[in-house]
């Protein structure tokens, strides 16, 4: 038998003797009349006072020995400290203490607040409780979990062990609440919009499929924050809504990618993707101030000031300049000379660029070849000059009819959100829908699905339109962190447990 089930062993039995004692190991009720965070800080009043009161919270130590006992609780607010006296808190429950409690577990004391010689805040326990009895160890104080899967897996004792763990995820649920504050102040609605859709549609990505059984038909998880629901609720009448919501994407697992997780989506009648630039430039100094104190970060080697210039980054200018391709055309070379799909896998291996030869179209190939120019780029920026054929859901650019009117903010080389000025013409957006069919049928299941319901819908009319998206992604990135390492519980291969 191992020492973990040796342990686990003994602690049953310890369960047992308090049952024998006719003590529940697992009451229903707490006592509990502070937080230790309260006492903490109303403990002035509560010395002068000499008043007992009942606090609570997991033993995270015990030191001491003989007739004196210092136990330290942690109940999620703050940390304190009780003292157990054999002649304070009687002989036998002093004993029965001994017996039956073990780091882990939850307790709660009553007793008179003093200082110890050292200055400590602590609680003179005059009676205790138990609240909830651990039958298993907590990792070892100085070294906690080592083992990245084991702490993604039990990413409960990885916060209860680590204060920064804990820290990262209250500064995300800031970084949300930051986002939603200030769309609120700009008097956006917030919505919830279909999880479970018939097609995908607002990105370009490999979706979940299952199987709805009352209906006797397959549909998909979301691949964005409800981008066309939001558009019809602009039909609808409705000028600003936005939606904080997890997404799901059938695609690979990376330091910057998941299959699901939280995004941002909003959208602004009566806007356009200029409008946007100012906005979301706002927001994101906004986030850096507020959530971290700060608008300089260094992120993945590169040294990142969001609060200083950002720049203007032309797409198809530095595709051309690279590769020596013109994407906004038919794919024409510098020399005029239209491009092939040999061509196109020539430049591709000439620059390592990786390719599904069922997918070799103009667009997933300019995509591809794009992403060695971005990973170079410091930023912050926006790039814009992005073809018709790789956004099938931006409005033209009235100036170059062959690009869009879309920007996506780069930082420490990834994009980090994306804005564009929304299409709203009916008869373009059909016509786009069939070609991103097209390019399904073609073998490229990245490729957007034609929703003619929501043609339909905007054949109703919808007004000029801004709209923006960023994702968890960007929280992890101004942390510096991997994805997976900022995300509460990301998704891991079950593990047989008997």
């Amino acid at each position: 038998m191992s020492s973990i089930d040796e342990i686990r062993d003994t602690r049953i039995k310890k369960i047992e003797l308090l049952k024998e004692r006719g003590v529940d190991p697992y009451p229903a009720l707490s006592k509990r009349e502070l937080s230790l965070k309260d006492a903490i800080d109303s403990f002035e009043d509560l010395e002068k006072k000499g008043e007992s009161k009942w606090i609570s919270g997991r033993i995270m130590s015990i030191r001491g020995q003989g007739a004196i006992i210092f136990v330290t609780l942690n109940d999620g607010t703050a940390q304190f400290q009780a003292l157990f006296k054999k002649d304070i808190l009687e002989e036998e429950k002093f004993n029965f203490f001994n017996e039956v409690v073990d780091i882990g577990d939850f307790i709660e004391v009553e007793g008179k607040f003093f200082k110890t010689n050292r200055g400590e805040k602590t609680s003179e326990v005059k009676d205790w409780r138990m609240l909830s009895k651990s039958l298993l160890p907590l990792p070892e104080k100085w070294h906690g979990l080592q083992d990245v899967e084991e702490r993604f897996r039990k990413r409960y004792l990885d916060i209860l062990m680590d204060s920064e763990v804990k820290d990262l995820f209250i500064k995300k649920a800031k970084f949300w609440n930051t986002i939603r504050e200030y769309l609120i102040s700009k008097d956006f609605l917030e919505v919830e919009t279909p999880v479970i859709e018939n097609t995908t549609g607002g990105a370009e990505a490999r979706p979940f499929i299952t199987h709805h059984n009352a209906l006797d038909i397959n549909v998909y998880l979301r691949i964005s924050a409800g981008e066309l629901w939001q558009k019809k609720l602009l039909v609808a009448g409705f000028p600003r809504t936005f939606e904080i919501g997890r997404i799901f994407r059938n695609e690979g697992i990376s330091n910057e990618h998941l299959q699901d997780y939280t995004q941002l989506e909003y959208y602004m009648a009566y806007s356009n993707y200029e409008e946007g630039m100012k906005m979301t430039k706002e927001l994101y100094r906004l986030i850096a101030e507020k959530v971290f104190g700060t608008t300089k970060f260094s992120i993945k080697g590169f040294e990142v000031d969001l609060g200083g210039e950002w720049e203007v980054y032309d797409f198809s200018k530095m595709i051309e300049e690279k590769f020596g391709i013109n994407p906004t055309t038919e794919i024409y070379s510098k020399t005029g000379k239209k491009v092939t799909e040999q061509d196109l896998i020539e430049v591709c291996e000439k620059a390592s660029v990786e390719y599904e030869k069922n997918e070799l179209n103009i667009a997933r190939v300019v995509d591809n070849l794009w992403k060695t120019i971005r990973k170079e780029i410091k930023g912050p920026g926006f790039l814009i000059g992005v073809p018709v054929s790789m956004e099938p859901l931006a409005k033209r650019n009235l100036k170059n009819p062959a690009v869009v009117e879309r920007f996506q903010v780069i930082i420490a080389g990834s994009e980090m959100g994306k804005g564009f000025s929304e299409l709203n013409d009916p008869i373009d957006q059909r016509a786009r829908f069939i070609e991103q069919q097209k390019l399904r049928d073609a073998g490229d299941e990245e490729a957007q699905m034609a929703d003619m319901e929501f043609v339909e819908a905007l054949e109703y009319a919808m007004p000029p339109a801004f709209g923006f998206g960023l994702s968890e992604r960007l929280f992890s990135f101004l942390v510096d962190k991997p994805v997976r390492e900022a995300q509460l519980f990301p998704l891991m291969k079950p593990r047989n447990i008997e």
